[in-house]
């Protein structure tokens, strides 16, 4: 049993990784990125897969070496859940620091202005994003290393 939470474990370590490491390079180089985008929704089904393994093992009797198995192989999912909310709330500040009530009022804006709001924005939701992928990643490398 130990196998199937230690190869979960694993496959999300490296799908976030790869998550934070692209999102990384796009949030420096200041580029949108699909390739981004997929990576880190993969990190957080994951990261779901990872927590749905562990309760089919808890529900089978299996005892981690540690009980803090359980925290490292759930909470990645809760990170995924906050990191959605924080990306939200980045836009909103984004429009705020402009002051830009909404998006009708961004699409009053010169186009080089939306543009440069739009830019803003994708580059602080990746930069979210590849945070939080560097969180799980660490929590489930924390899971593996004490399945």
């Amino acid at each position: 049993m130990s196998t199937a939470a230690l190869w979960a474990a694993w496959a999300c370590t490296a799908v976030n990784l790869a998550a934070a490491g692209w999102g990384a390079w796009r949030w420096w180089t200041v580029e949108a990125s699909r390739l981004f985008w997929v990576l880190a929704r993969a990190g957080q089904a994951a990261a779901v897969a990872q927590a749905l393994v562990a309760g089919v093992l808890y529900v089978a009797g299996y005892e981690p070496t540690d009980g803090l198995y359980w925290l490292y192989a759930l909470l990645p999912v809760a990170i995924g859940a906050i990191a959605e909310q924080l990306r939200l709330l980045s836009a909103e500040q984004v429009l705020e620091r402009r002051e830009l009530a909404d998006v009708e009022a961004l699409r009053a804006r010169p186009e080089a202005q939306q543009r440069s709001v739009v830019r803003e924005i994708v580059r602080r939701e990746i930069g979210v994003m590849a945070v939080a992928a560097v969180v799980v990643a660490f929590l489930a490398l924390r899971a593996a290393l004490i399945v």
